[in-house]
């Protein structure tokens, strides 16, 4: 059984669910059959999207995930993880990434299959020619995180650049 917890973020109500002691789903909406609950993992699950937000975390590491999906899918949600935060791919790029340059359209259906959003990052995944293409939760949704995480780059560069370190 799944469980559930809501968190209303700066995009919108995100939806956080666990099954055996992994994050499952990410969602914009409701996640079917699951019991509203607060758990240890869900409440440090919302905390990471709430450091996320606030342009604090960059990565979700050592969070447990067990998304559910084909052998391909699978594939592509990790090509997915390989993107660095503020930076965007192709769907060609990770389709070559996920092992089968020729499936661009198969890593976009993928990718619109993705039950972990922002954790499992398919927001940073645009057209060829730069363009935003869809989101789950909204090209609205998927722009505002895209400018979120070139921000934060951009302020951590900057202060890089006024307390460079030194060897």
């Amino acid at each position: 059984m799944k469980l559930t917890h809501h968190y209303d973020s700066p995009v919108g109500r995100i939806y956080v669910a666990e099954s055996d002691g992994a994050i499952t789903d990410v969602a914009f909406q409701p996640i079917d059959g699951a019991s509203e609950k607060e758990t240890p993992l869900l409440v440090q699950t919302v905390e990471m999207l709430r450091e996320y937000f606030a342009g604090k975390r960059t990565n979700f590491d050592g969070l447990p995930l067990s998304p559910s999906g084909t052998e391909f899918q699978k594939k592509a949600w990790t090509a997915l993880r390989a993107i660095p935060y503020g930076q965007t791919r192709s769907y060609k790029e990770q389709a070559e990434a996920a092992g089968n340059v020729k499936a661009c359209r198969a890593v976009g259906a993928a990718n619109g299959k993705n039950p972990i959003s922002i954790i499992i990052p398919c927001h940073r995944v645009i057209g060829s020619n730069n363009d935003l293409t869809g989101y789950g939760g909204g090209l609205d949704v998927k722009r505002e995180l895209l400018e979120l995480e070139r921000g934060a780059v951009s302020r951590q560069l900057q202060a890089d650049r006024r307390f460079p370190s030194h060897p």
